[in-house]
């Protein structure tokens, strides 16, 4: 999905890197009296894009809702979806501040937590957990995830689709008091697997160690709600009387101090299409760059509700998210949404 990396030096020399640390979020050396998480020795710049909306209100409201959903974190999403107009000079590149209401941008955050990480989607827990259902459900009623052992003491094995054998663990959430005292079975609160969570993936799945979509994973349709959306947002993108349809989304949530480091989504057999992201939550600063990591970037505000597209020559810029701010009252977690189609 994302580019090729290159060396680490080379790539702390690039003008894209500089932009990243820039605007990035620093972690100095645990003190007792410091916040784990410091701002960057730079003022937020007074250059990007200011907020058209009247934001105070809306902002309030989202958050609200957000904390009645998920109450010990704010969740916020970004996708990648369509748009209307192209203010950085890159063609290709569309941006439409305050595209979803109030009332929809609550919907979407709660689908990002409650459906979008079900199985048959793949999480970055499934690897180490098996299909997790209810991951929402189970942290607000504080349970815990505990394993399973199989009835012969054993742990069973399957073969994955390339023939190699693979462990098969069964987890289930229990409460508290379902532990027994002393049990050495694996354990995790669902609570802190939330604050884990760092992506799931929509439609076909994609396998991030081989970098490509894997057809033959079981998988569900992209959800006809947000299909909608993508195709009514994709329209200014498409050629005239063609129909976005989108086939597989990824989901990337983020911490606090989490970034989203300049890549080019190169992994769609098909770059004709538009890459479309819709913002949730906790805005961001997102870089749009040129076709190398050379070529400085411009930096700009994602905010709750907007939308941006990228699309034709837009489809080969390097783009990141060094940056995420979370000014609010629940400000422990900015989950964001980010589909590639």
């Amino acid at each position: 999905m994302y580019g090729e990396t290159e060396p680490a030096a080379a790539t702390e020399r690039t003008a894209f890197r500089q932009a990243e640390k820039k605007y990035k979020l620093y972690k100095p050396p645990s003190t007792k009296g410091l916040s784990p998480l410091s701002p960057p020795p730079v003022s937020t710049p007074k250059h990007l894009n200011p907020d058209p909306r009247s934001a105070a209100g809306r902002s309030q409201s989202v958050a609200k809702e957000a904390v009645r959903i998920c109450p010990r974190w704010w969740t916020s999403a970004r996708c990648l979806l369509a748009a209307s107009s192209c203010p950085l000079g890159s063609r290709g590149f569309y941006f439409i501040p305050g595209a979803l209401s109030t009332e929809e941008q609550c919907y979407w955050i709660r689908e990002s937590l409650k459906t979008f990480p079900q199985p048959p989607n793949r999480t970055n827990l499934t690897a180490l957990y098996g299909p997790i259902f209810d991951l929402l459900t189970a942290a607000k009623n504080q349970k815990i995830l505990l394993e399973v052992p199989s009835s012969d003491g054993q742990e069973s094995t399957e073969q994955n689709n390339s023939g190699e054998k693979t462990h098969s663990i069964n987890f289930k959430f229990v409460e508290h008091s379902e532990i027994e005292k002393g049990e050495t079975l694996r354990s995790a609160a669902a609570t802190s697997l939330v604050r884990k969570l760092r992506w799931s993936t929509l439609g076909l799945q994609f396998d991030w160690s081989k970098r490509n979509y894997d057809v033959s994973l079981p998988h569900n349709n992209i959800p006809d709600a947000l299909s909608t959306l993508a195709k009514k947002m994709a329209i200014p993108a498409m050629p005239s009387g063609v129909e976005f349809s989108p086939e597989a989304a990824i989901v990337n949530y983020y911490g606090p101090s989490d970034m989203l480091g300049g890549h080019v989504d190169d992994m769609e057999a098909d770059w004709t299409k538009p890459i479309v992201s819709i913002s949730l939550g906790c805005k961001c600063i997102f870089l749009l760059g040129g076709k190398t990591r050379d070529e400085v970037p411009r930096a700009m505000f994602l905010r709750s509700g907007d939308i941006v597209l990228m699309a034709g020559e837009a489809r080969e810029r390097f783009h990141g998210v060094p940056r995420i701010f979370t000014e609010s009252p629940a400000r422990n977690l900015w989950s964001g949404i980010t589909t590639f189609w």
